[in-house]
């Protein structure tokens, strides 16, 4: 296990060339922005640098990608993962990247230390923090850097509004936002704006939603028959684990859904002092943070509920 600090980091990237950045499945802001952020840095460096086409990215989040994507691997490439914890988060067109990754850059607890080198701070409430902090020691913060990398920060916190939020959050948000880019069209983007599917999407959760543990624990089901009543698709479902919790009295939001191919994700939005999400999806194979984690596992959607049910009680039995 090879960890490096950022410093570190920033003169690794300044030492190598023809950067290939990878993302990783079901792509969120942190590791869309991240990579934006990274990939606009390296080239104002005069470096070589692309962010492997995600299949998954959705529109919510493409056009930070505009111009900085490719399918092909750059000749002696150095390949550099964000925001990616686990072997699993590898996307299938990612996946023959899994032995080859040179540094990965993180801040989940949860990292397995897949890559050669990795610069790891589970104290940062997003991994765009990080990538701010290295990117700084090589060249300037623009605009364009930091509206990227903006994005990484407040869509992690929930605009500041998560128990991940620190003073450190806020502080380099006000950095980024020092850079000059106007943060009005991106946080009305992703935090007041939902489409009409999402809307009727909640109103449906709403109604078959579960209450547990008096009220502070709840959970709900996204299966392939309502997704597919509403006609959503993954921009109108992006972070709806995030839906649960905004419930009064609710403490822990627990968010099933079915993907079609056999499997449930899992997600967890929870009062880390009241349950751990991490160890609850450790115990089914996932990962992530003390306040929010995910995965995904194999099964119906019944008995993964009663899988997910088993797991909270046995971490809270420990």
């Amino acid at each position: 296990m090879n960890t490096i600090t950022t410093a570190q980091a920033a003169q690794f990237l300044m030492d190598r060339d023809n950067f290939l950045i990878l993302t990783h499945v079901r792509p969120d802001g942190d590791t869309t922005g991240c990579a934006a952020g990274l990939c606009l840095a390296l080239r104002q460096a005069g470096k070589a640098a692309w962010v492997l086409e995600n299949p998954g990215v959705t529109p919510l989040f493409a056009g930070y990608l505009e111009g900085l994507t490719t399918g092909e691997e750059p000749e002696n490439a150095t390949v550099v993962s964000v925001d990616i914890a686990a072997r699993s988060l590898f996307y299938d067109g990612a996946q023959k990247y899994l032995d080859r990754v040179d540094l990965a850059i993180d801040h989940h607890p949860s990292q397995e230390f897949f890559a050669k080198a990795t610069c790891l701070d589970s104290t940062k409430a997003a991994c765009g923090q990080i990538i701010c902090d290295i990117v700084k020691r090589f060249t300037q913060i623009t605009p364009e850097v930091g509206r990227a990398l903006y994005v990484a920060l407040s869509t992690d916190c929930g605009c500041f509004q998560y128990s991940n939020t620190d003073a450190e959050a806020h502080r380099t948000a006000a950095e980024l936002m020092e850079s000059g880019f106007d943060p009005y069209p991106v946080n009305r983007r992703h935090f007041r704006t939902k489409t009409f599917k999402r809307l009727k999407l909640e109103s449906l959760l709403v109604q078959g939603l579960e209450l547990r543990d008096g009220g502070t624990t709840a959970l709900v089901f996204l299966t392939r028959k309502l997704i597919d009543e509403v006609g959503a698709d993954e921009r109108d479902m992006d972070d709806i684990s995030a839906f649960v919790g905004q419930i009064e009295g609710v403490k822990n939001g627990v968010t099933l859904k079915e993907t079609g191919d056999g499997h449930v994700k899992i997600s967890l939005r929870t009062d880390p002092g009241d349950l751990n999400a991490s160890a609850v999806c450790a115990l089914l194979g996932g990962g992530g943070h003390a306040a929010a984690a995910g995965g995904m596992v194999e099964g119906t959607m019944e008995t993964v509920r009663q899988r997910v049910i088993d797991a909270i009680e046995q971490v809270r039995q420990e």
